[in-house]
């Protein structure tokens, strides 16, 4: 089954990063405030995906982008791949 890792960015700036099987389910989860981190940050907006064959290949490449730990590594990727920061 096919699975998405996706970045959101928060009313307040802030970068979300997560994976899901039904990205646009997931998206209006996070509208609805049903995520802790995203609750108090609305509204979020979907500003990049990238689609995986599996749920395993995705939570491998969440897991390296959330080891950056540096913001400016995560918008090297957006600029790179031309998302909408």
């Amino acid at each position: 089954m096919r699975a998405y890792l996706y970045i959101i960015k928060c009313s307040d700036q802030a970068y979300y990063v997560g994976i899901a099987n039904d990205i646009i389910q997931r998206i209006s989860e996070h509208q609805r405030g049903k995520n802790k981190f995203t609750k108090s940050r609305l509204p979020v907006k979907l500003i990049y995906k990238e689609e995986y064959a599996d749920k395993s290949a995705a939570m491998k490449r969440e897991k390296q982008i959330k080891s950056w730990k540096d913001r400016k590594a995560i918008e090297r990727l957006l600029a790179d791949e031309g998302a909408i920061v």
